[in-house]
């Protein structure tokens, strides 16, 4: 059956007001004034979150659909759900549950593309906040994360043991291989770049700026690599505690379709402050902030809407902000089928109001918020 969605419709490059007919994909736009104040945009692709409502990816299948649910409130219609340092059957039984969870989908939830493996391919000197274990990509451990089938983004330090065949074989079967929690300096960044490439690979950089080396005049370090790559995308965690805002608008100056916004939400997200957990450490959240004990940023309680409205705030346009949740990472995963308002692409909004609040969600047609 054929809908329909009046509003301002923010496309790649302006706003139109006017009509969108649907069924579970867009089948036109219609220019017309006199719609509604309200926005109609992409909707919002997460690649990297862990949590929400109280549930982490490393609980299992129905802390997946929990997170899955409290994230598809706050416009996310395509998520990833993204495991955290532990030990590697705690690790390997998170993939399980999220392959489950995209084989059979959510019910009245978002779309469940696969899994970020973030740990435990890590550097033990560039942790954050992430569990100590650690350990290295063998063949093995690839292959054994390869065959879940629901891998689809892997954060790997280059500098690791095994880390240079790891990084081939993940391209080779078609995961993007995301750099970060890192020591590795400007050189080795680029070295990783390559050989990803070389792999005919898609490769990213895990939450820019954090858990890496900053830039420095004579030591420029993976930020600058992943920035001045023709290539290389780059995940940003725009809360405004993990990037500064200026950083921030340096990075899409220079990087422009290869950035995009990532929560890093951990299981405390949407919950009061107070104490929670990450990663069986415990946490405090405070005015939008989590530490570990020692003070360490650890994971954020983000949510896209949030970051959409904190690049308006910093000067961005509507247009070039819904590319940052949704565009730029349906570009990055190669999800082809998503990621704007066009013809023949799926019918997945996000409608904010004239706050740019979300009022609706739709998913393959159907309104779920």
């Amino acid at each position: 059956m054929m809908m329909h969605l009046e509003g301002r419709i923010v496309l790649r490059d302006r706003v139109v007001p006017g009509r969108v007919d649907f069924d579970s994909h867009i089948r036109g736009i219609v220019p017309r004034s006199g719609v509604a104040e309200r926005y109609i945009l992409p909707g919002f692709i997460d690649g990297h979150v862990h949590g929400g409502a109280g549930a982490d990816t490393m609980d299992g299948v129905a802390a997946i659909e929990t997170l899955s649910r409290f994230h598809l409130g706050h416009g996310t219609t395509t998520i990833l759900p993204t495991t955290i340092t532990a030990p590697w059957p705690d690790v390997m039984a998170a993939l399980r549950a999220v392959a489950e969870v995209s084989r059979r989908g959510v019910e009245a939830g978002p779309r469940i593309h696969g899994a970020h493996l973030e740990g435990p391919f890590v550097s033990p000197h560039k942790l954050g906040a992430q569990p100590p274990f650690n350990i290295e990509p063998t063949a093995e451990r690839v292959a054994e994360a390869v065959a879940t089938g629901c891998v689809r983004v892997v954060t790997i330090a280059p500098e690791l043991e095994h880390a240079p065949t790891a990084m081939k074989a993940f391209a080779q079967a078609s995961v993007r291989v995301s750099l970060g929690h890192t020591t590795t300096d400007f050189e080795g960044t680029e070295r990783a770049i390559c050989l990803v490439c070389a792999a005919s690979g898609t490769v990213g950089g895990t939450h820019l700026f954090n858990a890496m080396s900053a830039i420095e005049g004579r030591r420029p370090g993976p930020v600058t690599a992943l920035m001045c790559s023709d290539v290389a995308y780059g995940e940003i965690i725009f809360d405004t505690h993990h990037v500064h805002p200026a950083s921030f608008r340096l990075a899409e100056r220079v990087m422009g379709q290869r950035l995009l916004f990532v929560t890093d939400a951990m299981r405390g997200t949407g919950e009061a402050d107070g104490p929670s957990q990450l990663g069986g450490q415990d946490v405090m959240i405070r005015d939008g902030v989590v530490r570990l004990p020692d003070g360490t940023l650890a994971g954020s309680v983000l949510t896209l809407d949030q970051a959409l409205r904190n690049a308006i705030d910093a000067g961005m346009s509507l247009p070039k902000a819904a590319r940052l949740v949704s565009t730029n990472a349906a570009a990055y995963l190669g999800l082809h089928d998503r990621g704007a308002i066009a013809p023949d692409l799926l019918a997945d909004f996000t409608v904010l109001d004239d706050r740019f609040q979300v009022s609706e969600v739709w998913v393959n047609g159907e309104r779920r918020v």
